[in-house]
């Protein structure tokens, strides 16, 4: 019995490794992979033009051109922006163009190329506090808001008894000083009027200065070849006074945002396309993530119930390591940590290994439950009959146990779905990542999470009915 589910196991992750896989082998054209962050316009962000989402801004104008260049096919990898480095140092993305500033500490783990455009920084206010911090002083003890791991964050912590709010997103950010979360933001001139809602909120006339406020791009260490093409394409660019242009274009795409005042249906229904395709993959990674982890989360409960001392230390201590750990960091581990040893995952293989191998954990404890449940004397009783201790544990034991704890492996299932929302901080185009492109491309800040709560609660709702009936039959075919 062990052995066969061992094998059907190996048979199932090999079939993970090789899925995503098969695209690579479509033709022979060169390619050439950007990461950004596309929630900061006017650089870098999502638009529907001609129904199409699309990643549109100057940063990837500039982007377009590099790979024009090098006369290769150009790749866009849409990810949060804290994960932009270690993408680049493993080897996922060829380089970065998403605002960033070639700040001493960056330096040290990537290159960067020639700056290609500077801007000013700005402080945003609510409108009723225009004149509240009009000056560099008057900021003493205010709350900001900043973007996680920016040049604003540093300007932010260097100010005299300042609180500091660190967050992903500049719509994010936007939010929490429209709420009073915070009291002002420090962002660019060109992603402050962007982003800003000028019913609500100001520009002030401070001005805080920082020790960089140019952008360059991103390469990793030692790739000369390719940074020396970039730094060719943006010479070009500067002395045509293209990226200038292309920062104004960006500015009117970004100008052409309204607010739409929908309700939460009317919301859901115009941008329905966005969440089909975020329930494929969230459908997709919970499933497999089931699949795999039932598998696994059963033979690690035999090995724990087993003789050997060896092998039942090694589920104990899978067990508790998985439980005793957030899942988030455990993605992480996988999804960018084990890239340092040549182990490279695709963001929907790292989804789904870590839902596997975290519900293993728990979904082991229910089935060890289970199987001590069922009375030893069944057990035996099977034996004395002639049949094998594995034969026994298949025939007798286990359609017992998982008929006994079928409500618990139905909850862990329900988890499952929900917790696969993390899978959107690796780029996965889950529900939750299409919210976050709909909250950064629409002035709407409720609406796209609303949706995303109900399209949730939906999938768990029917999940748990079908595990109802399941119950229910399972029951009948007790009493007959």
């Amino acid at each position: 019995m062990r052995r066969k589910i061992t094998t059907w196991m190996f048979l199932c992750m090999a079939m993970l490794l090789a899925f995503g896989s098969i695209a690579s082998a479509e033709g022979e054209k060169k390619t050439v992979i950007l990461g950004t962050s596309a929630e900061y316009m006017p650089y870098e962000f999502h638009k529907t033009i001609d129904g199409v989402d699309t990643i549109v801004g100057f940063d990837i104008e500039i982007a377009k051109e590099i790979a024009k260049d090098m006369g290769a096919e150009l790749i866009i990898k849409d990810t949060s922006f804290d994960a932009l480095l270690p993408e680049l140092t493993t080897g996922r993305i060829d380089f970065v163009i998403s605002g960033m500033n070639p700040t001493e500490d960056r330096r040290k783990s990537i290159d960067f190329s020639i700056p290609y455009y500077k801007a000013e920084q700005t402080i945003v206010v609510r409108k009723e506090d225009k004149d509240k911090f009009n000056t560099i002083e008057s900021l003493e003890g205010a709350s900001f808001g900043v973007q996680k791991s920016s040049v604003q964050e540093k300007i932010a912590k260097s100010i005299p008894n300042a609180t500091v709010v660190s967050l992903d997103k500049i719509p994010d950010l936007m939010l929490q000083l429209e709420t009073g979360r915070v009291d002002v933001v420090i962002t660019e001139y060109p992603v402050a009027k962007a982003n800003m809602d000028e019913e609500k909120m100001a520009i002030t006339d401070a001005k805080p200065k920082s020790e960089n406020d140019e952008y360059a791009v991103g390469v990793r260490k030692g790739n000369e070849e390719l940074l020396k093409s970039i730094n060719a394409t943006l010479e070009r660019l500067i002395a045509d006074n293209q990226v200038q242009k292309f920062v104004d274009e960006a500015g009117d795409l970004a100008a052409d945002r309204v607010k739409e005042q929908l309700n939460t249906f009317e919301y859901f229904w115009k941008y329905r396309d966005y969440y089909a395709k975020g329930v494929q993959y969230t459908l997709l990674i919970s499933a497999l993530g089931v699949l795999f982890g039932f598998i696994l989360g059963l033979v690690i409960a035999l090995l724990r119930m087993s003789g050997n001392s060896i092998l039942k230390f090694i589920a104990t201590a899978y067990i508790e390591i998985m439980r005793g750990t957030p899942m988030l960091v455990q993605l992480f581990i996988i999804h960018y940590s084990l890239a340092s040893f040549d182990i490279k995952f695709t963001p929907i293989q790292s989804g789904i290994l870590t839902l596997s191998l975290n519900s293993a954990a728990y979904l082991a404890e229910i089935f060890r439950a289970g199987i001590q449940g069922v009375d030893r004397g069944q057990l035996e009783a099977a034996r004395s009959l002639g049949m094998k201790k594995s034969q026994a544990m298949r025939h007798i034991i286990l359609p017992q146990a998982l008929k006994s704890v079928l409500p618990a492996i139905g909850n862990e299932f329900i988890v499952i779905i929900k917790e696969s929302s993390i899978v959107s901080f690796i780029g996965v185009m889950d529900i939750m990542y299409q919210a976050q492109i709909l909250r950064g491309s629409t002035f709407a800040a409720l609406n796209p999470l609303l949706v995303a709560a109900v399209m949730y609660f939906v999938l768990t709702f029917v999940l748990s009915k079908l595990l109802g009936v399941l119950e229910r039959k399972l029951s009948a075919s007790d009493n007959r």
